[in-house]
């Protein structure tokens, strides 16, 4: 297993150069969203255009809404939730579950509660380059117990996007992005490579951790860290408790990014375009014509 060692061997460890605390706001149809990325304090950490820490429960949630020019990562921690969208996709997702969609030159799409109680869960927006911008929508969904895992040393990790322990994820990622799911056992230590070339954060889910520097002060759940330069991560949890984070890193596109709500494109003049094209429902939203979620129309009276 010497491949493996090797290959998790941090030289130059990232250190925390801005770490803030995602407040709860409200968002959708009743929804409340712990937002990190996307926020005054950061609208975008490219190729990131957003990081939603998203709490549901009936009847509020995301009722009908397009999507065009990026990729939308939603992972639930608790509960499920119901997807539908114009082009007749439906399913439902629960904890542990994935759903990586491109949304490429449009959806419109809901996403509801789909049982009691609060549904919780991790949404991730991934700007997609010019040349995939206008690509047809596509899926790529894992169920939990499909979804790559690996453990070592008291470090167990689930693998949405990447590599991890020497395990690579089947995810396929249009910009080049990892997404791990860490959780650490009290007094256990990470580390974990991450290309020097990609901006890179963390995102504490539960318990508390030291990031970057072992003296640097413990930091708590609902914080997200952005990383700095270096080739990886490393990580320790010295409290009694467990801790759990997500690691995510992409490379950056170097490109002009302008945003209208949920359209993201190069240029103002696409963005005038977009929205042209989803008030007349043409060029990839034709189906958005005469199309309403069960969950609108359940909404009728």
């Amino acid at each position: 297993m010497a491949g493996i060692e090797e290959c998790n061997v941090v030289e130059n460890p990232r250190l925390v150069v801005r770490k803030f605390q995602a407040r709860p706001q409200h968002e959708g149809d009743g929804a409340v969203v712990r937002r990190s990325i996307g926020r005054l304090e950061m609208k975008y950490f490219d190729p990131f255009l957003l990081l939603d820490e998203f709490s549901i429960s009936a009847p509020a949630g995301f009722p009908d809404h397009p999507h065009r020019g990026f990729e939308t990562v939603t992972y639930m921690l608790q509960g499920a939730v119901t997807h539908e969208d114009f082009a007749g996709h439906k399913g439902t997702i629960k904890a542990g579950d994935l759903q990586w969609m491109t949304a490429g030159r449009g959806i419109v799409h809901s996403e509801m509660p789909a049982s009691d109680g609060t549904q919780r869960g991790l949404q991730l927006w991934v700007n997609l380059s010019s040349k995939h911008k206008m690509i047809e929508p596509k899926y790529q969904e894992l169920q939990g117990k499909d979804v790559t895992k690996a453990s070592k040393d008291g470090v167990e990790v689930r693998i949405i996007a990447g590599e991890a322990l020497g395990i690579r994820s089947p995810v396929y990622t249009r910009t080049p992005t990892m997404y791990l799911d860490f959780t650490l056992k009290p007094k256990a230590h990470l580390q974990q490579p991450i290309p020097s070339a990609w901006n890179s954060f963390v995102y504490i889910l539960e318990g508390e951790g030291v990031f970057g520097n072992l003296k640097s002060s413990p930091t708590m759940a609902h914080h997200i860290l952005l990383l700095g330069p270096g080739d990886g991560l490393e990580a320790w949890n010295n409290s009694s408790k467990v801790l759990r984070f997500v690691v995510i890193g992409g490379k950056p596109l170097g490109e002009p990014m302008v945003q209208f709500g949920p359209f993201v494109m190069n240029t103002q003049e696409e963005i005038d375009q977009t929205i042209d094209d989803y008030q007349y429902c043409v060029n990839g939203f034709e189906k958005a014509k005469q199309w309403r979620s069960t969950a609108a129309i359940g909404l009728d009276f």
